[in-house]
């Protein structure tokens, strides 16, 4: 099978996104639906969205691996918020099948925009790394877990985007854990996410397998250099993420300009 421009430009995509993630430790997923419709030439954002849903569950799972043997994965907190998120991401992805593809992205692109001011606020790392579901707490975790889960998978499959951003802060708002556990934790919900979003794009046909192919395989090879290159600028991490938080922004206000130019 040959190969295309439009996989080189897919692997690069990935790449980049890949690079992000292994340099920041998050967000990247942000750039993968702007990235597949402007810079790959996907025409149709419904298959954008599924395309990179692919992209998101299976760099979460790579990064999962490294957190769980660090042991900063609770289990039985993660299963339950995932468990709920699943149902909200089978949800939000079907809302967003039916709705206009356009206006789609011009939505995407508000949510850069207010998720790349809320990288620039940072987070703290405050709480209890000893908390754990069990019998003696499930009376107190399971609401906030189960219902904050449905609330954050549902905008999760809506945008086909993993949705670190929101599950970090609303696992430590549900149990209180410290932000390395909410980080390392937060992956299984990630990766559940967008596996459910893509699953429900795929039954309508609305993924393009050859260019998830060449994203994820970009994504891998980014990450491991952005993996790398962490470790070097480990002491610059906190200006890394305030530049790529600028990144988003502009990015977001790119696609919000793009797409009220088409709808008018």
């Amino acid at each position: 099978m040959m190969v295309g421009l439009h996989d080189l430009m897919a692997a690069g995509a990935g790449s980049l996104v890949g690079l992000v993630l292994g340099l920041v430790g998050g967000g990247g997923s942000l750039l993968a639906v702007p990235l597949l419709i402007y810079g790959v030439g996907v025409s149709s954002p419904h298959v954008a969205i599924g395309t990179s849903a692919i992209a998101v569950a299976v760099s979460a799972l790579g990064n999962l691996f490294a957190h769980a043997r660090a042991g900063h994965v609770k289990w039985p907190c993660a299963f339950t918020f995932a468990s709920a998120g699943i149902v909200g991401a089978l949800a939000g992805s079907s809302a967003a099948k039916a709705l206009d593809g356009q206006k789609l992205v011009i939505l995407f692109g508000l949510v850069m925009l207010v998720v790349g001011g809320l990288m620039l606020r940072g987070r703290g790392n405050d709480g209890n790394a000893t908390v754990r579901l069990s019998r003696q707490t499930a009376w107190q975790m399971l609401p906030p877990l189960v219902s904050i889960g449905f609330g954050v998978g549902l905008l999760s499959g809506f945008f086909g985007i993993g949705g670190g951003f929101l599950i970090v802060p609303g696992l430590m708002l549900a149990t209180d854990m410290p932000l390395v556990f909410a980080i390392g934790t937060s992956l299984v919900a990630v990766a559940a996410f967008g596996a459910a979003t893509a699953l429900n794009y795929a039954v309508s046909g609305m993924i393009d397998w050859r260019l998830a192919a060449a994203f994820v395989v970009g994504g891998i090879a980014g990450g491991l250099i952005g993996v790398s290159l962490g470790d070097v600028l480990a002491a610059r991490k906190q200006t890394l993420g305030i530049v790529f938080a600028c990144i988003v922004i502009v990015t977001g206000l790119y696609v919000v300009t793009r797409g009220v130019m088409v709808l008018v």
